[in-house]
């Protein structure tokens, strides 16, 4: 009984113990399986969403297919396109290397743009459709059409920012900026600054190609304009072809040294300090416009021919401005602006003769309305000029009168004034001057409604020379001294007679006017001898010594008397003439001539007859003061002029008289008198 009890207990513990083993494995297998249940749990939404469509109504799971191939075949046309244009980026790296290769691929990048352009829009509005018809039907979870939702929009956005932008993401722009930079490169490089002289010869051109681009570059330059205006940067060309070919002309007229152009009025008193440069301005104004403007306008109607006259005339207008013309024609006005002189007269014709020479240029290189603005500076140049030259012209007569209650030359020689205006009065009758003063003239007279009278220009220097005339007249009346006044008359009647025969205003003034002149420089230097030297000779009166026979001591006592008193009338005489003038050479010499023969062979006779008596004296030296020779030489030197230095007359100053012409001999009445 007790062994079948044991065996029960033993049976009982291996049972028990085996349940013990299941149940730990249970437990450890419970505690494994946990984890995944949650993981299963945590993807049992998304798996149930997957299979929501299987639950869906099957008539709209039948058409959701259509939909889907709808939308999705243009939407990857689109990305074939998107990824064909990233395949052309390698072709446009280098347009220099092969211009024509760059522009086709160029051409299929903007056509696959527009493509993309045509097309994303449609693609995008596919989509939204199929989104929407999963949404309507239930078709998809929630949480995946908002998804979908919010991709769409982030689409639409792309596309609009990229039409506003680039649908390439910056690739065309990129191309776009390497074509400008070479189009920059291709003008750069070609435009070279003319070879020239800072002084030209007369008459000397720098030699200029018909063109001042190789026709291989102009049609290069037009290739890429074709392709950058149909991408909107026509403005971006011109302004970097501006800026190009103005450098280039500005460093062509940079070689003439053209700093005079800058001058203000203020930095000069007179048109003479600039005389040089007004001459050369109109050299370098006919050069400029003939030649550098001329090839300007000539290819930007080569380069721009195919876009209109507006846009490459404005491009021309452009270019002109920036190069310098306006510079030309401000000094020209800064001329006009200046202080009034009669030389001026002459420059303000000299610069009108110059734009009136360049009339038919000016007007068809600068006549469009895209030129408005050197139009209007050029008509303000002209009338500046018409008006200054006419108010000049018509004030010397006047101002001349002015000039009348001036004191005359002390020295008596010929005033400034009466030099200047003679050499003046032929220079405006001169074939330079006389046309021009003519033409300024009829303007004038038109624009007053006045009728112009052919003798106008010639009747005026009449007048002219008529004041001079009364002037002389006047001037020698002021004279203290009438000997002086002699030779003041004799030198302005021979001045007007040998520097005015065989000119035009002595043509004009006739042969009976020049001769009367000459006659009236022979009988003032008839009183000038009668009433100067002419009276020494009496001084050395042989009366009472040739019958005279109360002994020689009182000989030699009436010799000395007679010698003092000729010596002390000489020296007197000499001393106040010494400071006389005669300017002409012929003149002086011939007037010394007279003199000395008035003189010295009386002299001579005398002191070979009475000077023994006085030589033996103890003080010979004071009677015997001169030798004829010395005598002579003596005579010989009167009436030297001093040194001066060239000038004119002014015109008007603020005070609105006349700058003193007739007792300044300080100046010479003009550098081209003669």
């Amino acid at each position: 009984m007790l062994d079948k009890g044991a065996e029960r207990l033993m049976s009982a513990r291996k049972s028990l113990r085996l349940s013990l083993d299941k149940s730990r494995t249970l437990g450890s297998s419970l505690e494994s399986i946990g984890p995944r249940l949650a993981e299963i749990n945590h993807r049992l939404p998304s798996l149930e969403a997957a299979v929501r469509p299987i639950r869906a109504p099957r008539d709209a799971l039948s058409a959701v297919g259509g939909h889907i191939n709808r939308a999705v075949v243009p939407a990857t046309a689109v990305l074939k396109v998107f990824d064909a244009i990233h395949g052309l980026e390698k072709s446009l790296f280098n347009p220099q290397s092969d211009l024509p290769g760059y522009l086709g691929v160029l051409k299929r990048l903007e056509e696959a743009l527009r493509f993309l352009g045509e097309n994303c829009g449609m693609a995008i509005q596919w989509l939204a459709d199929i989104v929407e018809y999963l949404e309507d039907h239930k078709v998809a979870d929630g949480r995946f059409i908002a998804n979908l939702k919010m991709a769409l929009e982030h689409l639409r956005e792309l596309h609009v920012n990229e039409e506003k932008g680039c649908l390439d993401g910056g690739l065309l722009e990129a191309a776009l900026d390497r074509l400008e930079n070479e189009f920059r490169r291709l003008l750069t490089e070609n435009s070279v600054p003319l070879p020239m002289s800072s002084s030209p010869l007369p008459g000397e051109q720098a030699c200029i190609a018909p063109s001042p681009l190789p026709v291989a570059v102009i049609q290069k330059l037009q290739a890429i304009l074709g392709r950058l205006i149909v991408n909107n940067r026509l403005e971006k060309c011109i302004s970097i072809y501006i800026e190009v070919r103005s450098l280039n002309v500005r460093a062509s007229l940079r070689a003439l040294n053209l700093d005079y152009l800058e001058i203000s009025v203020s930095e000069f008193n007179d048109v003479l300090s600039i005389e040089g440069h007004i001459a050369q301005w109109g050299k370098h104004l006919e050069f400029a416009v003939k030649h550098l403007f001329e090839a300007e306008y000539k290819l930007c109607n080569d380069v721009f021919e195919r876009l209109g006259l507006d846009v490459w005339m404005r491009c021309f207008a452009k270019i002109a401005a920036q190069a310098g013309i306006l510079a030309f024609l401000q000094f020209g006005k800064t001329v006009t602006e200046s202080k009034k002189d009669p030389i001026k007269l002459l420059k303000l014709l000299d610069i009108f003769a110059s734009l009136n020479k360049l009339r038919l240029d000016f007007n068809r290189l600068f006549g469009g309305e895209a030129c408005a603005e050197i139009q209007n500076l050029t008509r303000d140049l002209i009338k500046s000029l018409i008006e200054g030259s006419c108010e000049i012209f018509w004030e010397l007569s006047v101002q001349v009168e002015l000039q009348r209650q001036m004191p005359p030359p002390p020295d008596g020689s010929v005033p400034k004034l009466v030099v200047f205006i003679a050499d003046y009065c032929n220079k405006l009758l001169g074939d330079d001057y006389r046309p021009i003063l003519t033409q300024v003239l009829v303007i004038e007279r038109s624009w007053k409604h006045k009728k112009f009278q052919e003798r106008l220009v010639t009747d005026e220097l009449l007048n002219l020379m008529r004041a001079v005339e009364l002037n002389l007249e006047k001037w020698s009346k002021g004279y203290e001294d009438t000997v002086l006044s002699y030779i003041f008359l004799m030198n302005n009647h021979w001045h007007l007679y040998k520097h005015l025969k065989g000119t035009k205003l002595g043509s004009l003034l006739g042969d009976s006017w020049l001769r009367e002149h000459e006659q009236y420089k022979d009988f003032y230097s008839a009183h000038f001898l009668r009433e100067s030297w002419g009276k020494l000779p009496t001084l050395l009166s042989r009366e009472g010594l040739i019958l005279f026979s109360g002994g020689r001591a009182t000989a030699r006592d009436l010799v000395k008397k007679r010698l003092k008193a000729f010596n002390e009338a000489f020296d007197e005489m000499y001393k106040k003439q010494s400071n006389w003038v005669i300017l002409d050479r012929d003149l002086r010499e011939k007037t010394c001539q007279v003199i000395v023969q008035a003189i010295v062979p009386v002299y001579r006779s005398y002191m070979q007859n009475y000077g023994p008596l006085v030589e033996q004296d103890g003080s010979a030296s004071k009677y015997a003061k001169y030798t004829a020779p010395s005598l002579e030489k003596m005579l010989n030197s009167l009436f030297q002029p001093k040194p001066i230095r060239h000038g004119s007359f002014k015109v008007r100053q603020p005070s609105g008289k006349f700058n003193t012409g007739a007792t300044d001999q300080s100046h010479s009445p003009s550098p081209t008198a003669k």
